[in-house]
């Protein structure tokens, strides 16, 4: 190819290039704006609620949280960011039983996979979608979740309503045996229809 002519070519192509994106630049120009103003709407700014942003363990009002200590969220994190640390201890019946002592979770290495949540048995712990979490100490990124002196929460025991009692049972009637219908052998019969006649004679 020529090289003036792919020169002039050359710049065709750009002009065409250059309206295309003026054309966008105009068309988005009257568009509805969708930029937020962060931080002065922060009162009014609504953040979807699958975003997950930082773990938390919900406690009640009691300081009492459903964490029974079983591991399975730290056994199933991808990065280690989960760490439980246990203790047994005697319940009045004698029986051991395993209590939560510290619940940590590391902000900075937690790839909010959701994991923990969804393998948890007890729902005990959950993502909420508060986005501001920067800092500048990365030791604050390290949180314990359960509160101090916080413990399980008991189940409820629900009384099972007592079984009725059983009507003893009526003798029943066994069914009359139909009178089974003997069938009779041909022989028979025509012995049975000669005796017949004879006394008829």
């Amino acid at each position: 190819m020529n090289p003036f002519i792919k020169y002039i070519s050359g710049i065709f192509t750009a002009l065409k290039a250059l309206i295309g994106g003026l054309r966008v630049t105009w068309r988005e120009l009257w568009r509805k704006k969708v930029t937020m103003q962060y931080p002065e709407n922060r009162e009014t700014l609504v953040i979807s609620d699958r975003w997950r942003s930082e773990l938390h363990m919900p406690h009640d009002e009691n300081n009492e949280h459903a964490c029974t200590a079983c591991g399975i969220c730290m056994n199933n994190c991808p990065n280690g960011t989960i760490k439980v640390t246990s203790n047994m201890e005697e319940t009045e019946d004698g029986k051991k039983k395993r209590v939560l002592d510290k619940y940590v979770w590391d902000y900075g290495t937690c790839t909010f996979c959701n994991l923990c949540v969804i393998t948890c048995p007890s729902d005990a712990i959950q993502f909420n979608n508060d986005f501001e979490g920067a800092m500048y100490d990365r030791s604050k990124l390290i949180r314990q979740l359960n509160k101090p002196g916080s413990k399980l929460r008991e189940k409820e025991k629900v009384e099972k309503p007592a079984a009725p009692a059983k009507e003893a049972a009526k003798p029943t009637e066994a069914p009359a045996k139909k009178e089974e219908k003997k069938e009779i052998a041909p022989e028979a019969k025509k012995a049975d229809e000669k005796s017949s006649d004879k006394e008829n004679k």
